[in-house]
C-alpha cells in the first residue's frame, strides 16, 4: 500500500489563508507587513523562487518590495541597500535570494541583516537563539517541515530522526528543531560510511542532499516519514527530489513528494515568519 502524502500543497493553503487573515487585521491597526526582496543577476531558478514569493505574498495582505541589482554590484553597494532597509519602518522582512556571485561574501550580508528582520533566520544571532530552544525567527524549509509532521499530529517526542545533509540552511537547524521536540538525532554528510545504516533506523528521514533520488527504497525503514527537501532538474526537463519517490512510497508510512512537498512550506513559513516580524515592530 503507497504511503500517505504530507502534502505541502494543501497545507500551505490553509496556514496562508490564516496568515492574510491575521495580516489584514495588523493593518487594520496600522502596520501592513512588509516584505524586502533583494534579487541580484539573472539566475533562473532564484527568478522562479523570487516570483513565487512575491505572488504568495500578494495573496498574504503582505506588502512586497522586489528590489533588483545587476550581478556586477559591488559588495559595499550591496551592503548599503540592505543598511537602508533596515532602517525602513515600512519594511519588517529583509531576504537577499541566494546564491550570490562571487564577489560577494554571502556571510558578510547575512550577518548585515537587522537580526529583527532576518525572516530567513539565516543570521547568527537566530541560529545562535535557535540552538538555546528560543529562536526570534526559525528558518524557513525546517521551519515547513515541523508544520508538515505537526499536521499529522506525528508522535516526534522518543522517535529517531535522522537528517542527511548537514547545511546551514536545511540540515543543522531541522536538527535542532526536531531536539527540541523530543527526538534521538543523527546527522549525516557526505563523509559518513554507510549512509544507509543509519537511514534505516529512522522513523523520521529528512533529506537534503541535492543528489537526486539519492535515497532508495532499501535505505528507508518500513512505515518511516520520510521529507525530501531537494528539488533537482533532470536531463530530460522534469523535476525529482534527492528521495526515489517512485521506490520510496511502497516503503514509507508518509512521504512528501516533489513538487508539492516542501517547497510550497517553504515560501508559506517566509510568509508567517514576516507577519511575526510586523507583529514584533507593531508592540
Amino acid at each position: 500500500m503507497p504511503a500517505k502524502l504530507l502534502d505541502g500543497n494543501l497545507l500551505s493553503r490553509q496556514i496562508r489563508t490564516e496568515i492574510a487573515t491575521a495580516s489584514a487585521i495588523l493593518s487594520a491597526k496600522g502596520t501592513k507587513p512588509g516584505l524586502a526582496v533583494i534579487l541580484i543577476g539573472e539566475n533562473p531558478a532564484s527568478e522562479i523562487y523570487v516570483r513565487n514569493k512575491v505572488k504568495a505574498c500578494e495573496e498574504a495582505n503582505i506588502r512586497s518590495r522586489l528590489i533588483r541589482l545587476p550581478a556586477t554590484i559591488s559588495e559595499s553597494d550591496l551592503l548599503d541597500h540592505i543598511h537602508a532597509l533596515n532602517t525602513n519602518p515600512d519594511i519588517h522582512g529583509i531576504l537577499v535570494q541566494l546564491p550570490l556571485p562571487a564577489q560577494i561574501d554571502s556571510f558578510k550580508v547575512i550577518e548585515s541583516i537587522d537580526p529583527m528582520k532576518d525572516v530567513d533566520g539565516f543570521h547568527v544571532a537566530n541560529a545562535g537563539a535557535l540552538m538555546t530552544g528560543k529562536p526570534l525567527f526559525k528558518p524557513c524549509t525546517p521551519y515547513g517541515c515541523m508544520k508538515l509532521l505537526e499536521s499529522i499530529d506525528y508522535p516526534i517526542r522518543g522517535a529517531r530522526a535522522v537528517i542527511v545533509g548537514a547545511s546551514n540552511i536545511v540540515g543543522k537547524p531541522m536538527a535542532m528543531l526536531l531536539l527540541q521536540a523530543g527526538a534521538t538525532i543523527t546527522i549525516c554528510n557526505s563523509k559518513t560510511k554507510d549512509i544507509g545504516a543509519h537511514t534505516r533506523e529512522a522513523d523520521i528521514l529528512v533529506v537534503a542532499t541535492g543528489i537526486p533520488k539519492m535515497i532508495t527504497a532499501n535505505m528507508v525503514k518500513p512505515g518511516a516519514v520520510v521529507i525530501d527537501v531537494g528539488i533537482n532538474r533532470l536531463a530530460d526537463g522534469k523535476l525529482c527530489g534527492d528521495v526515489d519517490f517512485d521506490e520510496v512510497k511502497y516503503v514509507a508510512g508518509w512521504i512528501s513528494p516533489v513538487p508539492g512537498g516542501v517547497g510550497p512550506m517553504t515560501i508559506t513559513m517566509l510568509l508567517q515568519n514576516t507577519l511575526e516580524a510586523a507583529n514584533h515592530f507593531h508592540q
